[in-house]
């Protein structure tokens, strides 16, 4: 997560609101404590963050708002997973094991201040995989909802009916056939469901490498855990070695995904299409202008469905 200079200040009134949030676990907070917003961007693998939800920084608390579409019941539901026996090590804890409200009727949750990647950073990519393959292999206990990634790449699909010129109009064809091949998942296990660089991060006594994020967690498909840093491997946005670093580190840890030897590719073309045209849509949201994810575009085109 990085502070961004360009981004407005929340109103009064919301930096009043956080600010009571975070004093309730930060006795540190107090009337004119900064609250500054978050972004995700500027990394490869680490795509534009959502409009759709805000995230507030406050001493050491992380205040999030969710989408105004987000259903209480998969977010309750998804808290509770996370902190289960085993998935509570591989993942980054709330301070609130629940949703509460926020203001405009929207769910909030609270977090620890978490170090993330920054962009000087080399990303652990053999970590990341085995945290990964770890997560895959636990079991399923207590109704986790299904994951989000279905859902994201529908809502892509929808942003762009409304979005593209027409000469992109390939793109939401492109959509709906991967929606389609993709709707039924050929295994099924734990996954973030939403897997990118921003994902990660520590707190400050721990360094180990945890998962951050619960929005799309859920049960599904784990290849769609790999997509994103295979649709940057495939537009040669992520280097050869560190693709290869991460694959092995995942397969060495009896990740799921894909094969244990041999080609994975074929597992991962479909999740890292739909990874692609997911990036692309946030980047047409985020500045509208494609510019920027001309590598994304090109190599959503050139790949094939089979």
């Amino acid at each position: 997560m990085l502070t961004a200079s360009n981004v407005p200040l929340p109103p009064p009134e919301l930096a009043d609101w956080v600010r009571s949030v975070a004093a309730a676990q930060d006795p540190r907070v107090g009337p004119t404590t900064p609250v500054v917003p978050l972004l995700t961007r500027g990394m490869p693998t680490r795509p534009y963050a959502p409009a759709h939800s805000q995230v507030y920084i406050c001493a050491g608390v992380i205040v999030k708002l969710h989408s105004p579409a987000a259903n209480r019941d998969r977010l309750a539901r998804r808290i509770h997973c996370i902190g289960g026996p085993d998935i509570d090590r591989l993942w980054i804890q709330p301070l609130i094991y629940a949703p509460f409200e926020g203001p405009d009727d929207r769910l909030a949750t609270v977090w620890p201040r978490v170090t993330v990647l920054a962009t000087i950073d080399r990303p652990p990519w053999s970590e990341i995989g085995t945290l990964l393959a770890k997560l895959h292999g636990l079991p399923i206990r207590d109704d986790p909802p299904r994951l989000g990634g279905h859902t994201r790449l529908q809502l892509a699909i929808k942003f762009l009916r409304k979005t593209v010129p027409s000469e992109l109009g390939w793109m939401i064809e492109r959509g709906d056939q991967l929606a389609g091949l993709l709707a039924e998942p050929t295994q099924v296990t734990l996954a973030h469901g939403d897997f990118h660089l921003g994902q990660i991060g520590h707190t400050p006594l721990r360094r180990s490498w945890k998962l951050l994020d619960v929005d799309d967690f859920g049960t599904g498909d784990p290849s769609w855990d790999l997509s994103s840093p295979a649709a940057y491997w495939a537009a040669g946005l992520l280097d050869d070695q560190s693709w290869t670093e991460f694959l092995a580190a995942y397969r060495d840890a009896g990740g799921p995904a894909i094969p244990a030897s041999g080609d994975p590719w074929p597992a991962l073309n479909l999740p890292a299409q739909a990874a692609l045209l997911i990036a692309v849509t946030q980047q047409l949201r985020a500045t509208g202008d494609l510019r920027g994810a001309q590598q994304l575009l090109d190599t959503a085109r050139r790949l094939p469905l089979q």
